[in-house]
């Protein structure tokens, strides 16, 4: 079983609507989709956003496991697995 396992295959709701990357709203930057941590509910901007603040507080925290925070997106990424669950 990989590190992420039981994060990969857990659900947890996040009840709080998504204002943005709050990094890159507090730098004036931009971010094209954004990841939510499913340790501390963080959200960040993806790979693909031009500050990667998600793949930055997995860096910063440890916290291994983002899920798409994306309408319709449900996937989830282990950072230390490299894996989609």
């Amino acid at each position: 079983m990989g590190v992420c396992e039981h994060l990969l295959d857990t659900a947890n709701p996040d009840p709080r609507p998504p204002e943005g990357c709050q990094e890159c709203i507090e730098q004036g930057g931009r971010w094209v989709h954004l990841r939510r941590c499913l340790d501390c509910g963080h959200i960040g901007c993806c790979d693909s956003s031009p500050s990667k603040h998600a793949t930055a507080h997995f860096h910063e925290t440890g916290h291994p496991v983002v899920q798409s925070y994306e309408p319709g997106e449900e996937w989830r990424w282990c950072y230390v697995d490299q894996r989609l669950g």
